[in-house]
């Protein structure tokens, strides 16, 4: 549970893939870690289902979970949460530059900011670490040390972006919230928010007040 926000806070909600990264960061960690044999050799076991995700009769929360389980199942926790640190370094410099000038004025304001996302939180958490931001996003379990392959929250998209902000968030202890989507997944999540800004749409990205600086007496 994250820490009981003052009211009259603002509070922004920010999407990852697609979003605030310019790219498919999940399949982009999968190339990063994994060699390309074992890439490979798991992705053939679950070809049928691929093929079926991008005939679109698939979808992809089911596909997360499936390329996760097939790709990462028995994996040392240590030797990947490095990898995984030095991947969220390089994505850091991905980053959309314009959401995340967004993000740091919303700092500046101190806003509550949270990254709500479908992806996993082995790189995520990193991410956020060096970001200075919460996270809600598909967690993962693991067992004596190692990556199971399963998830130990439901895929955080659509509904469940809503549930988890809901469960981590007293809304009403924030005067205003903001949102920042790029896809039908968030749309839950935008439409809780008294500013919603969907990439590729024709709204422009919300203005937000200026810090009011305090003059000494």
């Amino acid at each position: 549970m994250y820490a009981t926000s003052q009211k009259n806070k603002n509070l922004a909600l920010f999407d990852f893939d697609g979003t605030l990264c310019t790219k498919d960061s999940f399949t982009g960690f999968i190339f990063y870690a994994l060699s390309k044999r074992h890439i490979v050799k798991q992705g053939i076991k679950i070809l049928p289902w691929i093929q079926a995700y991008y005939l679109n009769i698939y979808p992809a929360h089911a596909m997360r979970s499936k390329l996760f389980r097939a790709m990462f199942s028995h994996t040392d926790v240590l030797e990947l949460q490095h990898i995984a640190q030095e991947y969220a370094t390089n994505l850091i410099s991905q980053l959309n530059p314009s959401l995340l000038k967004q993000l740091k004025q919303h700092q500046a304001l101190g806003d509550d900011v949270v990254l709500v996302s479908a992806s996993v939180d082995i790189y995520l958490k990193p991410i956020c670490d060096l970001l200075d931001i919460d996270l809600i996003c598909t967690r993962t379990e693991i067992i004596d040390n190692v990556y199971t392959g399963q998830y130990t929250t439901p895929d955080c998209s659509s509904e469940q972006k809503k549930l988890r902000i809901l469960e981590n968030y007293h809304l009403d202890d924030y005067d205003v919230i903001y949102a920042y989507g790029n896809s039908h997944e968030d749309q839950e999540m935008l439409a809780m928010a008294n500013y919603a800004y969907m990439v590729g749409g024709n709204e422009t990205i919300p203005i937000l007040p200026k810090k009011i600086q305090k003059i000494a007496i």
